[in-house]
């Protein structure tokens, strides 16, 4: 039987719901039973034998969704693999270097055990919510950085290391 992993995101407008479907698309496609949910709209991790947990940055934090979700469901967390990743930088920059996670993230990192923490770029496009987000897109500042091919990378690298842990069992 496959692992059975969540991807559990808080996002505003979109964009790092869209990462969360990818990750999980690779691992289904690797052979886990992996499915993407509205971190707000989960009920418990005890199901899952994995998860990974994205948040979209803003203002220097994970989302309220992605925050909430960890600190809820923080001793099961514990209790099982966890990955995070943060999607937010409106430039290049997360494709051209490791940017490490908020403090509020290395926190919970830290208090979970959780294997590894990966940054990937964000995207703030017309229409966005929030005036601040307006007023970004509106003085140049939006774009999509995502690199789909550096989240595919890290999804598959991610479900290896689960399949191959299943397999010595």
């Amino acid at each position: 039987m496959p692992a059975h992993v969540l991807v559990a995101y808080g996002t505003t407008n979109g964009s790092t719901a869209q990462i969360a479907e990818a990750v999980a698309e690779v691992m289904a496609k690797a052979g886990l039973a992996a499915e993407a949910q509205p971190a707000a709209s989960v009920d418990g991790v005890t199901r899952y034998d994995a998860v990974v947990v994205g948040g979209g940055l803003y203002a220097g934090r994970w989302h309220k969704d992605a925050r909430r979700f960890v600190r809820r469901n923080r001793r099961a967390l514990a209790e099982r693999p966890v990955w995070f990743f943060s999607s937010g930088p409106l430039d290049p920059s997360a494709s051209e270097k490791d940017i490490p996670p908020v403090p509020g993230v290395r926190r919970a990192m830290d208090r979970l055990g959780a294997r590894e923490h990966v940054t990937f770029g964000g995207c703030l496009q017309e229409g966005a919510k929030g005036r601040l987000a307006r007023m970004l897109v509106r003085n140049g500042k939006g774009g999509d950085f995502r690199d789909f091919p550096a989240i595919e990378a890290w999804a598959a690298r991610v479900a290896g290391e689960l399949i191959g842990e299943r397999e010595d069992r």
